[in-house]
């Protein structure tokens, strides 16, 4: 069907209907930093919310009401089930929160800290704890090896920082 004949509602009526942001099974473990982040997420999504309320174009308003809701219904999940983890100094091992460096097999070193889902990304240097990377991480210790994505790691520097 052309475009033409579409109703113009019919665009305000998908965008009530966007799906929620899905919310991971795993928990919410959270940094300092992630918290922070959860935070002003939260706050953006309250001040959007207010402002779509107060906005005066009605099809403008569906769509930013729409989106609002959806991102103040995560935010407020994902705020209110956010368990903060900090690093403890005292473990010489990779954990939540803290920065490890491995070199691969291929010659390649990387660096990433590990955080919770909501922090991550990987282009900024840090990942999910739950990806495969940090499930193979967690837990071990300099001169440790472990199997990422089929080929073999060694762990030369962990930092608590």
């Amino acid at each position: 069907m052309s475009v033409a004949f579409t109703k113009e509602g019919d665009s305000e009526a998908f965008a009530a209907d966007l799906l929620d942001r899905p919310i991971s099974p795993h928990p919410n473990l959270v940094t300092p930093r992630g918290l922070a982040r959860l935070e002003e997420g939260l706050a953006a999504a309250r001040a959007a919310y207010s402002a779509a309320q107060a906005g005066g174009d009605v099809a403008q308003d569906r769509t930013a009401m729409a989106r609002a809701t959806r991102d103040l219904r995560y935010y407020s999940a994902r705020r209110a089930s956010a368990q903060l983890r900090e690093v403890d100094p005292a473990l010489d091992v990779v954990q939540f929160g803290g920065t490890v460096t491995f070199d691969r097999e291929d010659g390649r070193r990387q660096t990433f800290r590990i955080v919770g889902e909501d922090e991550a990304d990987p282009t900024l240097g840090s990942v999910s704890y739950v990806s495969p990377v940090a499930r193979a991480l967690l837990g071990k210790g300099v001169g440790e090896t472990a199997m990422v994505a089929g080929g073999e790691v060694e762990i030369v520097e962990i930092s608590q920082a």
